[in-house]
């Protein structure tokens, strides 16, 4: 249950469904497997699996809802490899080049009757509706995934305006100061030991793990232009990230007194129990961190209002 990478997002023009009206909207697009012919599909599905048909958990304002994706996976060199196969037989038994044209309607019917027997790659991908916050977090490393399920969520809901969550002070800009300075940074930020640091021209991009940001080395690095796109931070006694140049925040490691707490609670081996608590716990703990996080960057830059500070 616990989340490991967040896309973040502003919602403008809260949609008027309280949790009994999102289940109906949700169930009208819950996920069926694929088709024999079809290449990927996108539904909702129960986030507590087998243990519960409910397709949204709602706990204080918090929701939980999750997508399942499907997708055949069917390579390029597969079907490439078949069509010059075909090509081949084609042109030796007729005595003939094929035009250009026959050769992209060749391979459009070996990609047809390749699919079906593809494999199929399943995944779950979570998503966080804090509606007093109004703030919606996608579990996924990928910005692309994450635009996927905000626009099923969007057809789901007949209409959906979020935008990408942005600070007044550019992350980049923030997190370079911080490495460079230790002055800088806020009383209750913990800096960790992985960094990306990136050049103006095209001197390429440097990555350490397990390295001190305060070293020499790094230092040289900074006073020569480098700037840090990715940056290892901590907020104590709620969770270590890597924060990304867009506010992504990857490889969410939870405190271990937050998880025990969550461990602790008896749920009478109910998987729903279970899977509420921790998100709930989990849901609070990320919620608590992102306003710390923005205020470390100067606040929310507002729809519309003034550039971020670069």
């Amino acid at each position: 249950m616990w989340f490991r990478n967040l896309h973040l997002y502003r919602l403008h023009d809260v949609p008027d469904a309280d949790a009994v009206v999102l289940e109906f909207f949700l169930s009208h697009q819950a996920y069926r497997p694929l088709g024999g012919s079809e290449a990927r599909r996108l539904g909702w599905t129960a986030p507590a699996g087998r243990a519960s048909t409910l397709l949204c958990h709602e706990l204080q304002g918090h929701r939980l809802i999750t997508a399942q994706r499907q997708e055949r996976i069917l390579p390029t060199s597969v079907v490439r490899e078949e069509v010059d196969e075909r090509v081949e037989a084609i042109e030796t038994a007729e005595g003939r080049k094929l035009r250009r044209q026959e050769k992209l309607t060749l391979k459009e019917q070996v990609y047809e009757e390749l699919l079906p027997r593809a494999f199929v790659r399943s995944q779950r991908i979570d998503l966080w509706w804090d509606t007093q916050r109004q703030l919606i977090a996608i579990n996924t490393s990928s910005r692309k995934r994450a635009e996927e399920v905000l626009d099923l969520l969007r057809e789901t809901l007949g209409s959906l305006k979020v935008t990408p969550l942005a600070s007044q002070t550019l992350p980049m800009r923030a997190m370079t100061t911080w490495a460079s300075d230790p002055a800088s940074r806020p009383a209750d930020l913990a800096m960790g030991d992985q960094v990306e640091l990136k050049a103006k021209g095209d001197d390429g991009v440097i990555r350490a793990r397990q390295v001190d940001i305060d070293s020499s080395d790094m230092h040289e690095h900074l006073v020569c232009g480098r700037q840090a796109s990715k940056l290892a931070l901590g907020i104590e006694g709620r969770l270590s990230f890597v924060l990304h140049d867009d506010l992504a925040l990857k490889s969410i490691r939870f405190d271990d007194a937050l998880v025990d707490e969550a461990s602790q609670t008896d749920d009478g081996d109910d998987a729903v129990v279970r899977l509420e608590t921790d998100f709930l716990l989990m849901a609070q703990a990320l919620a608590e961190s992102i306003e710390r996080i923005l205020d470390w960057l100067g606040g929310e830059a507002q729809a519309g209002g003034a550039v971020p500070k670069p």
